[in-house]
């Protein structure tokens, strides 16, 4: 669907901020249907019925759009950890384990995006657009931390923020391999000596997330150490 083009150039405040969202929006659907590394610009333009050009009045370039996609992702994520943890008793790291698992299994537009924030998103656009995408990213992980801090006092500010960054990487290169292509993953089934390249995602980050939590507290150095 694309976006309502009533007006072709938006010039009202309120029109250029329906246009940022309607281009956002295009992104994301293109990307949760084709992935990430597959949607060009002029796709997106084509989605929201512009020309290339006319999407460059709103966005710095291509990566900016993904850029912006993934901090509002980021966001949605902290969002959703809250409402599971918020009421949660303290003293279960399973339960830790598997929301903060699941919180990025079920989000794989956010996983998709991820690993291509370092290696291409960060690095084609302003150095502005950096800021704010990273005080936006860090900001989400630091207030998951401080959750995971609350039902797991035994945890440090720093353990606990090394343990959500960790997953939140982890999940981001899982998912890529837990998602071939077509081709790929017939291969992998076509193949018995193929199966150790199979992921199954949710069960792989559940486990991960477990023995991180139970070797945060061991791995500790020792005072003087």
């Amino acid at each position: 669907m694309t976006t309502d083009t009533t007006f072709q150039r938006a010039r009202r405040p309120e029109h250029k901020q329906q246009r940022r969202d309607g281009i956002l929006d295009a992104a994301r659907e293109l990307a949760l249907r084709d992935g990430v590394r597959n949607v060009s610009l002029t796709d997106i333009a084509g989605r929201v019925g512009i020309h290339k050009s006319a999407l460059l009045r709103y966005f710095e370039t291509r990566e900016q759009i993904f850029l912006e996609l993934t901090a509002q992702s980021w966001l949605d994520w902290a969002g959703a950890l809250h409402a599971t943890l918020d009421t949660a008793a303290p003293g279960d790291p399973q339960l830790v384990a598997d929301a903060l698992a699941r919180s990025f299994a079920g989000r794989p537009l956010l996983c998709d995006l991820i690993p291509h924030t370092a290696l291409n998103h960060e690095r084609h656009v302003s150095v502005d657009a950096v800021r704010r995408y990273k005080l936006t990213s860090l900001g989400a992980i630091d207030e998951v931390a401080a959750l995971v801090q609350r039902l797991l006092p035994e945890l440090t500010a720093g353990e606990s923020r090394e343990f959500v960054a960790a997953m939140a990487t982890l999940a981001g290169a899982l998912w890529q391999i837990a998602n071939p292509p077509p081709a790929v993953a017939e291969l992998y089934a076509s193949d018995p000596r193929l199966a150790a390249a199979c992921v199954d995602l949710t069960p792989r980050l559940q486990r991960t997330a477990a023995v991180l939590l139970a070797g945060l507290v061991p791995a500790r150095t020792p005072a003087g150490g």
